[in-house]
């Protein structure tokens, strides 16, 4: 058996994600993808992008700490190869090319921005055809801080994919009228849904995972819409501080769950969608697949 180590940077709008995974190759079999390490840290790039149109100095040097250690973190698991990719915040960021010199710099991790649609083919790639009926419909959404992105699956291929600027992050710390990009992403999910007798929802991000958790539905069972309704009106009735401390929620999810639950439920609406399946792939995973195919 050989095994590889590769690594995924997810620089995005909520939080910046250090993915590590050993690749194992064994003999006429396909490569067993098992995670090694997970490290989050909450820099919210989108608070500052979003607000005021660049990154602050202060999360400035808050990236450079952070790729530093990630930096450290992947000499010590002998990663051979890594791919930093950047979202909606860095995207938009005035000063984003400043950022990315000067984190340069001090870690010697090259960042990379992605747009919408390179996000969400590097989504798509992760492992989550396996696990799909070929016989029936899904619409992919992978709720982030700046953007989601929608996939629509049919046959067990991809059909279309699209990036919209409704992100939590956006959402809370934007002042502009997003209402031209909620009709748009409502026009795009009818048209594409309109031939499906029924659509299940492939829910993606921290925050359904959150919910799905509190729904303690056993591994692989679906939850339903109504159950993401009732769980968007309690938690949208307590205080943020209730929110952390009632229903044990991370700072920096506390108030980014609401706007990620009222994506998905008008998403759901517009599918006609009754139920969410929530496996744990995200961009990470699927930057650890292309890394694994562009191996040669």
């Amino acid at each position: 058996m050989e095994i590889k180590r590769y690594a995924a940077i997810d620089v995005g709008s909520n939080g910046v994600r250090l993915l590590i995974s050993n690749v194992l190759l064994i003999k006429n079999q396909p490569p067993l993808f098992r995670k090694s390490a997970l490290v989050r840290v909450p820099i919210r790039l989108g608070a500052d992008t979003f607000e005021s149109g660049k990154i602050s100095e202060k999360n400035k040097l808050r990236m450079a700490d952070a790729m530093k250690a990630f930096h450290l973190l992947m000499e010590v698991h002998g990663v051979e190869k890594y791919r930093a990719c950047a979202t909606s915040a860095m995207r938009e960021a005035s000063n984003s090319k400043e950022i990315i010199q000067y984190v340069k710099q001090e870690s010697d991790v090259n960042i990379e921005i992605i747009d919408g649609k390179t996000e969400a083919a590097i989504i798509s790639s992760t492992d989550i055809y396996q696990m799909l009926d070929m016989e029936k419909d899904y619409l992919y959404i992978d709720v982030g801080g700046g953007s989601t992105e929608f996939t629509m699956i049919r046959d067990g291929q991809k059909l279309a994919s699209k990036s919209f600027k409704i992100g939590t992050v956006r959402l809370l710390e934007s002042k502009d009228d997003f209402s031209k990009e909620w009709s748009e992403a409502e026009k795009w999910i009818i048209q594409q849904t309109k031939k499906s007798d029924e659509v299940t929802v492939i829910g993606s991000g921290g925050n359904i995972v959150r919910v799905y958790k509190m729904a303690n539905t056993g591994i692989g069972k679906p939850i339903s819409l109504d159950y993401i309704k009732k769980q968007y009106k309690h938690l949208k009735s307590l205080t943020y501080e209730q929110r952390i401390v009632e229903e044990g929620l991370n700072p920096d999810r506390a108030d980014v769950i609401i706007p990620a639950l009222e994506i998905y439920i008008s998403a759901m609406k517009w599918s006609n969608a009754k139920k969410v399946i929530v496996p744990k792939f995200g961009l990470a995973d699927g930057i650890i697949k292309t890394l694994y195919a562009e191996r040669a």
